[in-house]
C-alpha cells in the first residue's frame, strides 16, 4: 500500500516540485494560479461529499465518525503540547500554537489521500468531509487555551480571533459547498461533474507539484527547526495518525473511512490555523510552525503517512472482520 501511494501521479508531481526547489530551479506555479486551485480543490471535495451524504442520508456511522473527528481535535493538542514543551524545548506560547496546528487538519493531505485510497479500492464515505470541516476549529480552541498562562501582550484581541477561527474561508467554502452538494443531490451535480470531478485530479497534480516547491524551499530554510523539533514532527502525525486509524476500526466505521480518521488526525493544517496564529499568538514564530506542519509532517504524510494509515486500517480491519 505504502510503495503504490509513492507511485500515485499526485504525489510524484510533489516529489518533481521538491526536487527542482532543492535543485534550485526557477520552476514556480502562479500565486493566483496556487490559489485558484486551492479554491477549487476545497469546493470539489465539498461537493462530492454532499453528494454521496445526498445519495447514503445521514447515518449513525456519520454522527460517530462526526464525534470521533471532534473529540480528537480537541484533545489532540494537549499530548502535542506537553511533548512539545518536554522534548521540543518550546516556550509555553510556541508550544501551544505548534500543538494547535497537530489537532487541526490539511485539506490537501485529505484531498490527496482520498484519492489514493479510491486509488486502492477502499474509498472513504463522502461524509468524511463533513468530518474535515468539524476537526478545523476546535483544535485552535484547544491551543489557545493551553496558552493562557503566557504574558497577556502576547495575545491578540478577542474580536478579530473569534470571526477567523469560525468565519475561516476555507471551513466557510467546505461547509458550504458540503450543503449544495446536499441539496442538490447527485442528479442536480451531474451538470457540472466534468468541472469538479473529472478535472480534479489534474489540477490536484498542479497544486501538489507548487507545495512540493514551497515545502522544499522552506525545508531549506532551517533557522526555526532543530533535530528535535523535526523528529517531532514526523512521530506526532505517526502517533495521531494511528490513534485515528484505531478508533475508527473500533467505532465500527468501514476500512476507507477509519483510514481517512487516521489521515485526519496525522495531518497538520498549514493554511487554516496559521492564519488565526497570526492572530491569536503574535509572539509565536510562524518559521516553527509552518516549517514543522509544512515542510517536515506534509511531505511525510504525502510520500510515507498516508500510506501507512491504509494498511494499518486495512490489516486492523481484516483481524478484526472474521470476529
Amino acid at each position: 500500500m505504502a510503495v503504490d501511494a509513492l507511485l500515485q501521479p499526485v504525489v510524484l508531481f510533489f516529489l518533481l516540485g521538491a526536487l527542482a526547489a532543492f535543485c534550485r530551479s526557477d520552476l514556480a506555479v502562479p500565486e493566483a494560479v496556487a490559489k485558484g486551485i486551492s479554491l477549487y480543490l476545497m469546493m470539489s471535495i465539498g461537493l462530492r461529499g454532499g453528494g454521496e451524504v445526498a445519495e447514503t442520508g445521514f447515518t449513525h456511522a456519520m454522527l460517530v465518525a462526526g464525534g470521533a473527528g471532534l473529540l480528537l481535535s480537541f484533545l489532540l493538542p494537549v499530548p502535542a503540547f506537553w511533548l512539545l514543551r518536554r522534548l521540543g524545548g518550546l516556550d509555553r506560547v510556541n508550544a501551544a500554537a505548534v500543538a494547535a496546528h497537530y489537532g487541526s487538519v490539511s485539506v490537501v493531505t485529505f484531498a490527496t489521500g482520498s484519492e489514493i485510497l479510491r486509488q486502492a479500492g477502499m474509498p472513504a464515505a463522502g461524509y468524511m468531509v463533513a468530518v474535515l470541516a468539524v476537526m478545523e476549529t476546535p483544535a485552535i480552541i484547544s491551543g489557545l487555551l493551553l496558552a493562557r498562562g503566557a504574558a497577556a501582550d502576547n495575545l491578540a484581541p478577542r474580536g478579530g480571533l473569534l470571526h477567523e477561527t469560525f468565519l475561516n474561508g476555507s471551513v466557510v467554502l467546505l461547509l458550504g459547498s458540503f450543503l449544495i452538494g446536499l441539496i442538490a443531490g447527485k442528479t442536480g451535480l451531474a451538470p457540472i461533474a466534468p468541472v469538479f470531478d473529472t478535472l480534479f485530479r489534474g489540477l490536484l497534480c498542479i497544486f501538489l507539484l507548487d507545495m512540493g516547491l514551497i515545502a522544499a524551499r522552506r525545508m531549506m530554510d532551517r533557522r526555526a527547526l532543530t533535530l528535535r523539533t523535526v523528529l517531532l514532527a514526523l512521530a506526532l502525525p505517526l502517533l495521531n495518525g494511528t490513534l485515528g486509524v484505531v478508533l475508527g476500526i473500533e467505532l465500527g466505521l468501514s476500512p476507507g473511512s477509519a483510514a481517512a480518521l487516521g489521515i485526519l488526525a496525522g495531518s497538520a493544517s498549514y493554511i487554516a490555523v496559521p492564519a488565526v496564529m497570526r492572530l491569536a499568538l503574535p509572539a509565536a514564530d510562524p518559521g516553527l510552525y509552518l516549517g514543522m506542519s509544512l515542510a517536515v509532517t506534509f511531505p511525510f504524510n504525502l510520500t510515507l503517512g498516508i500510506g501507512y494509515y491504509a494498511y494499518v486500517a486495512s490489516r486492523l480491519s481484516a483481524a478484526i472482520g472474521p470476529g
